[in-house]
């Protein structure tokens, strides 16, 4: 049974290197909806440059990879908060909780703040004194299991909706991901398919018009109620496949370093870098490249660091920050805070 698992997932990474290796011309940039689903979650993860699909071991690998929650021991709860470009916030909030030989179960909520913005018109372009606001919302419960000690697979089902003043569209979607860890020591391998769903498309009161049928014709009813046409889109579609290594340090602390293919749906596939280093299971320093070799990509060199201690008894709390440079759009700063018992 073990190794018929293990064919599987060989089979599993040999197909994904063949749809990484089909790279496209056109990047599709802009063509999906819901683009608040590709920002990454978790300062961890984001401080060694994203590369997490192999490692995922926190709370946020329900974002990277579930497969990884199988792994977590107890309750452990995450939030992270993004200031992320043009002022926007965005929060997730996951816990996860261990049923032992029965997997894990995990919640996970990703939610934005844009602030209130101002109505504006052709006619009234400093306002009409109206405000409207926007919001980006997404709830997943995940679910992952250890079907032999080096393999586990999981599954987040996620609802996923988009306000903006009187417009709102919903959808939903699924995560899946394997986790396995190899017979070569400190070798793990994880691959992911995020968003895997249907399609969104916004509808409400601010595409209710007046229309006149035949402009040609006087007497005729001009202001008949209609609705704007509005296009369906696709989810952000993105496909990753990782390696992680923790090398050999001897009594000089812990050493990871950790890669991930990605092939997204609406952009150019790319690579993921980092690494962490842990100093007395205390102090953690990381670093990264993210989106190497795409083109015209405005990503860059990551950085990050954290601190872990053990409380009361088993009460472990964490506290993380991670930093991302983003060329001509300055940069995003993450900050998470992890509790576990």
């Amino acid at each position: 049974m073990k190794t018929r698992i293990q064919n599987i997932l060989i089979l599993i990474f040999l197909c994904s290197g063949m749809v990484l290796a089909q790279s496209t011309n056109v990047s599709k940039r802009g063509t999906t909806a819901a683009p608040f689903l590709s920002i990454a979650q978790g300062a961890r993860a984001l401080g060694m440059g994203s590369a997490f699909v192999a490692l995922a071991d926190d709370p946020s690998a329900m974002y990277w990879n579930p497969a990884g929650i199988a792994d977590l021991q107890g309750v452990q709860l995450l939030v992270d908060h993004t200031s992320w470009i043009a002022d926007l916030q965005y929060q997730y909030i996951g816990g996860t909780m261990s049923l032992g030989s029965y997997g894990a179960l995990g919640l996970n909520i990703t939610v934005s703040n844009y602030g209130d913005m101002k109505v504006t018109t052709v006619d009234q372009q400093e306002g009409t004194g109206e405000l409207f606001g926007v919001t980006d919302l997404a709830v997943g419960l995940s679910y992952a299991l250890k079907l032999t000690d080096a393999f586990s697979i999981g599954f987040t089902p996620k609802v996923i909706y988009q306000q903006i003043w009187k417009m709102s569209t919903s959808a939903m979607a699924i995560d899946m991901g394997v986790k396995y860890k190899t017979p070569f020591n400190g070798v793990m391998l994880g691959m992911s398919i995020s968003n895997f769903g249907s399609k969104m498309q916004i509808q409400g009161e601010n595409a209710l018009v007046s229309y006149d049928p035949d402009l040609s014709t006087k007497g005729n009813n001009g202001n008949i109620p209609a609705y704007l046409a509005t296009d369906s889109w696709e989810l952000p579609l993105n496909f990753r496949v990782g390696i992680a290594y923790d090398v050999p340090m001897g009594g000089l602390g812990k050493l990871t370093l950790a890669a991930d293919a990605m092939h997204p749906s609406d952009n150019y596939e790319c690579m993921n870098v980092g690494g962490e280093y842990v100093f007395y299971d205390f102090l953690y320093l990381r670093a990264g490249m993210k989106s190497l070799f795409q083109k015209d990509s405005e990503e860059g060199i990551t950085l990050g660091v954290g601190v872990k201690q053990f409380l009361i008894g088993n009460l472990q709390f964490s506290v993380d920050y991670a930093y991302q440079n983003f060329n001509r759009l300055k940069y995003a700063q993450k900050i998470g805070i992890g509790v576990a018992f």
